[in-house]
């Protein structure tokens, strides 16, 4: 039987080297080498959402791939891709970082510098497991084996300019339109999400953090399930406890909650810490919401510069929405998309807070009436991110509003968006 791997090897050096031995090995299918985390996770789950076939037997992870660690990377792909076996390369081969990578998922580790009897014994190895597991699970096996759902994160430039109101009315879009979807609150210390949907909770997401392996009935368990239908996995209720949640904790449980829900909208808060940063790196959509102001915007300029910085996310890759959108402001979306460098949405929320603050005061804001122009061009935007499946399309007009209620790119060009002023 011909086994299929996939290196993953940043290294030049590495690549050629572990290229060379695989091209050796009998029935060896070797993969071009994929060069960072991004590129073999895109790889994968291009490749799952064929059919489980398609996927390789063997992937292989350098200890020095990146930008995401080499444990933290071998975790994810055994969450999404169960029936890929994983080798860690790497010239550690103390009893600690073997007890670490099995933790994480691998099925095996080979040691640098590499021999051929050793990968080659590693290689087959991780081959007959993941033979065994697709023979095990058949055709209809209960396991997630599709590219995964998708995942927006929304981050506000400051504290007040409407993020957690877009987060909650993205979900909402994409569960009314047939979607199972997650809202999260990673905004750990100041969260509201449970205000905003009158929700009383005892879980939130700091009773995940700890467990190092999240089956569905661990994640269900954590999940709130809200009147609307969509799963609610909260802040903690006393703000100190968000440091509890790691970077890599944050990592699985994103993974997880890929794997279970096809949309997954994550409130990111106007603070960077390690956990959100995770999520905005792992996020298929970046939405940063600003509002027409000289502070909101130099706050966006200096987020997406420390994103950059710490290679979270390039400027170009981040959807700028413009909350409080007003025709007669000074500072229009496309004065924004020039100081920011991200790209500006399509759609623009309108600066109309008596159509909210009613269903924010009394903690409804899914009951937000569908004839407000806040809700249609939100509901709008969720289309735009292709969060709403077509056929259905929740609001189906709500981007086509005229003047400041509405599309800012109908006469002059496509710019950036407004959410109604929410509390954060």
């Amino acid at each position: 039987m011909t086994t299929r791997i996939l290196p993953a090897v940043g290294d030049t050096e590495a690549a050629r080297s572990v290229t060379t031995l695989l091209s050796q090995l009998p029935d060896a299918e070797p993969a071009a080498p994929v060069g960072d985390s991004t590129q073999l996770i895109d790889t994968l789950a291009r490749l799952a959402g064929e059919s489980i076939e398609e996927l390789p037997e063997v992937v292989l992870v350098h200890e020095r791939i990146g930008p995401v660690p080499a444990l933290e990377l071998i975790r994810e792909v055994s969450l999404r891709f169960p029936a890929v076996g994983v080798v860690l390369i790497t010239a550690d081969a103390s009893p600690g970082l073997f007890a670490a990578s099995m933790d994480a998922g691998a099925r095996g580790l080979a040691t640098l510098p590499l021999s051929y009897e050793e990968l080659a014994n590693r290689v087959q190895a991780a081959a007959q497991w993941s033979t065994g597991v697709r023979r095990h699970l058949g055709p209809g096996g209960d396991v997630f084996t599709g590219p995964g759902g998708t995942v927006v994160t929304v981050t506000g430039a400051k504290g007040g300019v409407g993020a957690t109101l877009t987060a909650v009315q993205l979900a909402l879009a994409a569960q009314a339109s047939g979607h199972t979807a997650a809202l999260v609150d990673l905004d750990l210390q100041t969260g509201d999400i449970a205000a905003y949907l009158d929700v009383q909770f005892r879980r939130s997401v700091v009773d995940l953090a700890a467990i190092t392996d999240i089956s569905p009935r661990v994640l269900s368990d954590a999940v709130f399930s809200h009147d609307t239908g969509l799963a609610l996995l909260l802040a903690p209720g006393e703000g100190e406890r968000g440091e509890e949640v790691s970077d890599r904790a944050a990592r699985q449980i994103v993974s997880a909650l890929r794997s279970r829900y096809e949309v997954v909208v994550i409130d990111c808060g106007s603070q960077m810490n390690g956990a959100n940063a995770a999520a905005i790196e792992m996020a298929d959509t970046a939405v940063l919401v600003t509002t027409p102001d000289v502070v909101a915007v130099r706050g966006a300029k200096r987020i997406v510069r420390m994103w950059d910085r710490l290679q979270i996310r390039k400027a170009e890759e981040t959807v700028t929405l413009v909350n409080r959108f007003n025709r007669n402001t000074e500072i229009q979306p496309p004065l924004i998309q020039r100081i920011t460098g991200t790209r500006m949405s399509g759609t623009a929320v309108p600066a109309n807070f008596k159509e909210l603050q009613g269903a924010v005061d009394s903690g409804r804001m899914h009951e937000l009436d569908p004839r407000s122009t806040v809700k249609q061009a939100l509901w709008a935007l969720a289309g735009e991110l292709g969060l709403v499946k077509p056929s259905q399309g929740a609001e189906p007009r709500g981007g086509m509003l005229r003047g400041d209620r509405g599309s800012i790119g109908g006469r002059k060009r496509k710019g950036g968006t407004t959410s109604g002023g929410g509390r954060k």
